[in-house]
């Protein structure tokens, strides 16, 4: 008896499965998965604004109010990351951003900005003093210094550090000064006429003339200028066409003897100098 009611039973179930409404409601269920699949797709497609990318703008040399309007525009934002204090650029703009401009972000993506400060920041001045040349160069570099002019006393302690100076001024450990600043060395000669080779500064800026002097214990003195550099900007990338003493064997020069130079902006002079190079 329990036998055939179990078959009737089955044989029920077997009966609904195959009726039409039944099948209707299993491809309709499939249906809704496939729709509801692809709406939730879509959505999040939308959502997340997928592969949708926009450039950085170049905010390099903008103020921070410019900036925040270029970037608002380009549904940005911009954040003050950090400043500094260079001469190369005009005051209280951007130097610097993160992400580089033309960089692939989404929108509403955060840009961290590098602001030149409006005034150089203040550093104590590192003791400087019996310091040997090479390591208060290499200190100067760590304060973000810059060396000046560099001159010769007689001294027992050849290349040593005697005074440390800014524009004439003898400036001791611990005073403030900006950061930046070139800082003038005197340094002892020795009790000897020790003689130093002249090095080619033709081609070359007053900076990279200053520096290379430099290594060979000299500096830069006579600095004039031609009819093409008529601004401090103009100056500050003039190169050297002429200078005296030339290079050459055998000519060397007391140890804190200056070059005198000639600079020009006049491609062409440089062209003709450096064809007279040997």
């Amino acid at each position: 008896m329990e036998k055939n009611k179990l078959s009737d039973i089955i044989i029920a179930i077997y009966h609904y499965i195959m009726q039409r409404i039944f099948l209707r409601n299993i491809a309709l269920a499939f249906i809704i998965l496939i729709a509801g699949t692809f709406i939730i797709m879509q959505w999040l497609k939308i959502y997340t604004r997928h592969n949708e990318a926009i450039s950085v703008p170049d905010l390099q040399g903008l103020t921070l109010e410019e900036a925040r309007e270029l970037a608002e525009r380009k549904q940005m934002q911009v954040i003050v990351f950090d400043s500094v204090f260079l001469t190369d650029f005009e005051r209280g703009t951007v130097v610097d951003q993160h992400p580089k401009a033309g960089f692939k972000v989404k929108r509403n993506r955060k840009i961290f900005l590098t602001m030149n400060a409006m005034n150089p920041e203040r550093i104590p001045m590192p003791d400087l003093i019996s310091l040997t040349f090479r390591q208060a160069k290499a200190k100067l570099e760590s304060f973000n210094l810059k060396l000046g002019e560099v001159t010769y006393e007689p001294d027992i302690g050849v290349n040593l550090v005697l005074q440390q100076k800014i524009n004439g001024r003898e400036i001791r450990p611990g005073d403030s000064v900006s950061k930046g600043s070139y800082i003038d060395l005197v340094l002892g000669k020795g009790l000897s006429d020790e003689q130093t080779s002249v090095p080619l500064l033709i081609g070359l800026n007053l900076e990279q003339a200053k520096i290379k002097a430099s290594d060979r214990f000299l500096r830069i003195g006579g600095t004039l200028p031609d009819n093409s550099v008529k601004t401090e900007e103009d100056k500050a990338v003039a190169l050297i066409y002429q200078q005296r003493p030339m290079p050459g064997p055998g000519i060397t020069l007391p140890l804190g003897s200056s070059i005198d130079v000639w600079i020009t902006t006049d491609s062409t002079k440089i062209q003709e100098a450096d064809s007279l190079k040997f």
